[in-house]
């Protein structure tokens, strides 16, 4: 459940909601996700939460580099 929380904070963390990174997931998580996060959900707007960004890359889950579909799968980045 800890991982899926921190997962839903990692997938917010765009530029656009850069004033809030220290709230969501790790700084690893962060790395491996937010260059996915914007190439493939500029779309969605952070008003409409967490789980806009996770079925946004679910929904690319095939076009993820490795390390963010590893966050997304529940693993840790590899460092």
């Amino acid at each position: 459940m800890f991982r899926l929380v921190a997962l839903l904070f990692v997938l917010l963390a765009t530029p656009a909601l850069a004033e809030k990174a220290d709230e969501m997931g790790t700084p690893e998580q962060r790395a491996a996700c937010s260059p996915d996060v914007s190439k493939f959900c500029k779309s969605v707007k952070s008003e409409e939460g967490p789980f806009a960004f996770l079925a946004c890359l679910q929904k690319n889950r095939e076009k993820l580099r490795p390390v963010c579909l590893r966050v997304i799968e529940g693993g840790e980045p590899l460092k």
